[in-house]
């Protein structure tokens, strides 16, 4: 398809200010790094989602999705073709016991909606950056906790358009994996099966872990979380600050002083400086200790 006919086509699917031709994708991602998109597209309800969806697979245009951007490098090049944005499917709902949450809402403001509801359960996610989508598809877990702990099913979109609900077991939730990334599943929403608690404990916990993760972590800074997956028997922020390598930099990304698993935007880095900075530490960490870092953040797009 021309890029005349493929915007044509969105149109047919949903509104044209949810159509953004040429975006920059540094606007969207926590490094603040990034190429444009060729068509940004950001649906408002599932069945728009579906619709574009099902027009990318139809007519083989490349689709891609982007959470929040909070555990994402896009490449300075960008992202051909479609990209889909789940910023307009926010809303998050309770229901005695159940929290359920689409796709774009911060898992942040899920665990926050639990506490207001006096539920425990998803007191570990009140410091994850991502997004419900994001935070399935990953797995997300700190402090003890995880999604797999809590999640009861997802409502997902399969490549096709075609609207699936899947159960906890059935999305073979494991570390940082699951089965939405092997079988390029996308989510539009999640609920949650929590218990009833004490709203102050529910709290305490949450402030206990905000304080840990604000002293630890370089949140002054841009960056995309946690870089690396823990390797078996190690923890990738000791590998690499063990290697000497805290604050080194590849143009203005920089290796964190305050918690080597991160990489800072100290002004005006690229995608490539991260990618090579990445690279650098890879190659560091192998030759001195022998242990391979494998990256927990997701890169894509064009160089």
């Amino acid at each position: 398809m021309t890029s005349t006919s493929i915007y044509k086509a969105l149109q047919q699917a949903l509104p044209e200010t949810n159509i953004l031709v040429d975006e920059p994708l540094k606007h969207y991602t926590h490094t603040r790094t990034g190429g444009i998109a060729d068509y940004l597209v950001l649906p408002s309800t599932y069945e728009q989602a579906s619709a574009v969806v099902t027009i990318a697979h139809k007519e083989q245009i490349p689709l891609t999705l982007l959470g929040n951007g909070s555990n994402l490098i896009v490449r300075d090049g960008g992202i051909r073709g479609i990209v889909l944005h789940f910023s307009h499917l926010t809303a998050i709902e309770a229901d005695g016991t159940r929290v359920t949450a689409q796709t774009g809402a911060p898992i942040i403001g899920v665990s926050r909606r639990a506490l207001d509801e006096k539920l425990t359960g998803l007191e570990f996610a009140c410091g994850i950056p991502g997004s419900v989508g994001g935070a399935l598809v990953m797995n997300a877990g700190a402090y003890g906790g995880e999604i797999s702990y809590v999640l009861d099913y997802a409502k997902l979109l399969t490549r096709e358009g075609k609207l699936i609900t899947l159960t906890n077991e059935e999305l073979e939730l494991a570390y940082r994996s699951s089965i939405i990334s092997k079988e390029q599943l996308i989510v539009l929403e999640a609920s949650f099966k929590l218990e009833t608690g004490d709203y102050e404990a529910i709290k305490a916990k949450m402030d206990e872990l905000t304080y840990l993760r604000e002293s630890k972590q370089p949140l002054e800074y841009p960056s995309c979380g946690s870089v690396f997956k823990r390797p078996p028997n190690h923890f990738a922020g000791k590998l690499i600050q063990d290697s000497g390598l805290q604050q080194t930099r590849v143009g203005d990304a920089e290796v964190s002083a305050k918690h080597a698993g991160f990489i800072v935007n100290r002004g005006n880095a690229t995608a490539t400086d991260y990618v090579s900075l990445i690279k650098h530490i890879q190659d560091t960490v192998r030759n001195k200790f022998n242990v391979d870092l494998h990256t927990e953040v997701k890169i894509i797009g064009e160089d």
